[in-house]
């Protein structure tokens, strides 16, 4: 029996499995790197146990480090939740020959499954259906697009998808340095890349009596960079014969490596609605919420009691019911190439109604730092039927109050209420299609609303004090006739916008017509064309969160900052994000010739890896970056001299 249980991980995969074991009498223990010292997982954990370090290689990837740490709080037990250890075969078996309980598969079913290379020949003879391998090397034009994918790990890393033969040798090349910085296993393979296809799974539960459970199936089409963004369970549009198959699949795939606990088995559905094999994750997945909902099951509490040798309770799992729907939020900008975000939470607060769950590693006060995935929080909607559950998440995200960073919150909202997704036309290439038209759209009167509301709140607040009360109107004074200004930049797009009114005996009168019916430091309330607007408003040094009841808009008080790019001359390359330079392209020393659009510098920043692209086509002037270069937002990375200025002395 279980009584201490460590959780290799950290975030809102920890405080998750926390929950369970709280409910299930277990006692807990966390690790943390000294970035995560004042972390959630780290508050809610009965015992924690530091790792020294900041960056995941010295500090979650350490499985030494790990076990001792088990040892010394005294636990039982360890569970590696998802990401970091939690498919690696070496630290499965250092977790059982420390004497100490694997809540997670048998060490040979994860070295069976590590390589998808080697995993897809032990499925093709379990009989489950395939994508041929391409040799890269004799790869045709009849054979584009190619996807190239890391034989190790997953998350998109690794993965790249090739259209033009000529592409090729540079994107294995990229993809095999990127595999081996996150893997530590620079093998990848190729496959066709099936256009317009659907990534759906089958959540498995295997306990060590011979019992499998096929748990329905997931939709995780819409993804960006390869990692997913929104999910769902069932997968909807899916015919009975279609999910038999797939679950049969999903079984045999289990049984063919003598599975035993919860593993998820990926296809790819094409056009034609053929399943593909494309992976067995080894661990819980980020998605499995969905599947709890729909199934009433804590899949977690099903895991231990597997790893404590119980069978599942039941010869089949438990009928379905209703529909569930999980968004990742995550801390990034979806406008500028879905670049990580980082920086202090002020406020965090998501709705809670009947139906709604939130999986999260962070609170009010809280930092998002540059070392780990961006993700903030998962929010799940479970519901009788798939338009109840969207419609009930997309309120709650539209709702919710995310005072911080930069957040895709809003990218969220309108991809459950764009047409295709409310049809169920899912694809991998949802974000290619709509992305443009799902960042941007006519708002004209939102963002100037709110930053005359940010204006006059302000006012308010320097008038009366930043109490929360609304301000009576008659106590503004009629000091001049001329407006009053003051002008926000909207973030993350960067437009600026003019909040101006006159002051008069009964109060502020906006230039723009609106009427003011109230005006405090917190709250102001506008009248326009009849209709009543609400504005929260709450300031953290320069910058303003406004929240209505449909959008929340970031506005930062101008002058601010000088822009980094106007201090700099023309062709540097400043870095976008803090972040840490993974590599520079091969032979690139001052005074190379450089192509416009040609990669020169890799950074990473929160698992994500970004390309720092030539500007022109020109001459390299300087370069200020190397690999393992720690870098903050802004800092010179290179300089390009554009081949028609002339060479400086």
């Amino acid at each position: 029996m279980i009584s201490t249980l460590l959780v290799a991980n950290r975030g809102e995969i920890a405080c998750r499995i926390f929950r369970t074991c709280r409910a299930l009498g277990i006692a807990t223990v966390a690790v943390y790197s000294d970035a995560d010292a004042d972390a959630l997982h780290v508050r809610e954990a009965d015992t924690a146990v530091r790792l020294p370090g900041a960056a995941p290689a010295d500090t979650y990837l350490r499985g030494d480090l790990v076990v001792r740490a088990a040892l010394a709080a005294g636990a039982d037990a360890v569970h590696p939740g998802y990401g970091f250890l939690s498919e690696n075969a070496g630290f499965a078996r250092a977790v059982q020959d420390a004497g100490l309980v694997w809540v997670g598969p048998p060490v040979k079913a994860i070295e069976l499954m590590a390589s998808k290379t080697r995993a897809k020949e032990l499925m093709a003879a379990a009989g489950v259906p395939l994508l041929a391998p391409v040799d890269p090397e004799r790869a045709t034009a009849d054979d584009l697009p190619l996807l190239l994918k890391a034989a190790a790990g997953g998350g998109g890393r690794g993965m790249r998808i090739v259209h033009e033969l000529v592409d090729l040798p540079a994107e294995l090349t990229a993809a095999t340095a990127e595999a081996t910085a996150a893997f530590g296993d620079g093998e990848v393979f190729a496959e066709p890349y099936v256009e317009r296809g659907r990534h759906v799974e089958v959540q498995v539960m295997a306990d060590g009596h011979g019992g499998v459970w096929a748990l329905g199936t997931r939709d995780c089409s819409l993804q960006r960079r390869h990692q997913k963004v929104i999910e769902e369970a069932p997968a909807p549009g899916l015919d009975d014969a279609l999910r038999t198959r797939l679950h049969d699949a999903a079984v045999a795939a289990a049984q063919a490596v003598g599975y035993q606990g919860a593993g998820t088995v990926e296809f790819l559905l094409a056009a034609d609605g053929r399943p593909y094999f494309l992976e067995m994750n080894t661990r819980l997945q980020v998605e499995h919420p969905v599947t709890e909902a729909v199934h009433g099951l804590d899949l977690v509490a099903l895991q231990l009691r597997i790893a404590e040798g119980e069978p599942l309770p039941a010869p089949a799992p438990p009928a379905p019911h209703g529909h569930a729907v999980e968004a990742r939020l995550y801390a990034e900008d979806p406008t500028h190439d879905w670049q990580p975000q980082t920086g202090p939470l002020h406020t965090f607060h998501v709705p809670g109604e009947p139906g709604l769950r939130l999986d999260t590693g962070y609170t009010d006060g809280d930092t998002i730092g540059v070392h780990y995935d961006p993700m903030i929080a998962k929010v799940i909607a479970h519901a009788p039927t798939r338009t109840e559950a969207v419609r009930l998440l997309a309120r709650a995200l539209e709702r919710a109050r995310i005072h911080g960073p930069v957040t895709n919150r809003e990218l969220l909202v309108r991809s459950l209420r764009h047409p295709d997704f409310l049809a169920a036309r899912l694809d991998t290439g949802f974000y290619d299609r709509h992305l443009d038209a799902l960042t941007t759209g006519p708002e004209e009167d939102g963002p100037r609303r709110a930053a005359l509301a940010a204006a006059l709140a302000d006012a308010a607040t320097r008038q009366h004090g930043p109490g929360p009360g609304p301000v009576r109107l008659g106590a503004w004074r009629n000091i001049s006739s001329q407006p009053r200004t003051k002008r926000y930049r909207a973030e993350p797009d960067g437009t600026e916008h003019r909040a101006a009114y006159r002051t008069t005996r009964t109060g502020p009168v906006p230039e723009t017509g609106e009427q003011v019916i109230a005006a405090g430091p917190g709250r102001v309330t506008l009248e326009a064309d009849g209709i009543t607007h609400h504005f929260d408003i709450a300031v953290h040094g320069d910058t303003a969160y406004v929240d209505t009841a449909t959008r929340s808009y970031t506005l930062t008080a101008l002058p601010r900052f000088t822009d980094p790019t106007d201090r700099t001359e023309p062709g540097s390359l400043l870095a976008p994000m803090p972040g840490t330079v993974v590599r520079v392209a091969e032979g690139l020393t001052p005074g190379a010739a450089v192509r416009a659009g040609q990669p020169l510098i890799w950074l990473e920043a929160m698992k994500m890896e970004h390309r720092i692209l030539a500007p022109a086509s020109g001459t390299l002037a300087a370069l200020h970056a190397a690999p393992g270069l720690q870098v903050e937002v802004g800092a010179l990375l290179a300089v390009v001299q554009d081949v028609q200025e002339e060479p400086k002395p």
